[in-house]
């Protein structure tokens, strides 16, 4: 009974809060951390792209379908690799204003 006048209570209460940036000292380094982090992650996609490459290329010269396999789906582990850090910003921001659009 009284959780239910709580909730109703709150519910009628039409809470508005956005995200305030400048409330917490350090986020524009916390952000420049993570935009480092994104470049590191980008490069190292990067080196493991070039590396099943090359062993794609070495199971398919030395007539090793396995290896050559494994680089094949190396290739595509970096590809979605470098895709979800690129879309990270898209992927979070739109799922930000979805959750912000609901009432």
């Amino acid at each position: 009974m009284i959780t239910q006048l709580v909730g109703s209570k709150i519910l009628e209460a039409d809470l508005s809060i956005p995200p305030n940036t400048t409330a917490i000292p350090g986020l524009t380094t916390l952000s420049t951390l993570m935009g480092s982090v994104m470049a590191f992650g980008l490069v190292l996609a990067f080196g493991g792209f070039v590396a099943c490459a090359v062993m794609m290329a070495i199971g398919h010269h030395s007539g090793n379908p396995q290896f050559a396999s494994r680089g094949k789906s190396g290739l595509l582990w970096c590809l979605l690799a470098a895709l979800l850090i690129g879309g990270a910003n898209l992927l979070i921001n739109t799922f930000f204003h979805l959750g912000s659009s609901l009432s």
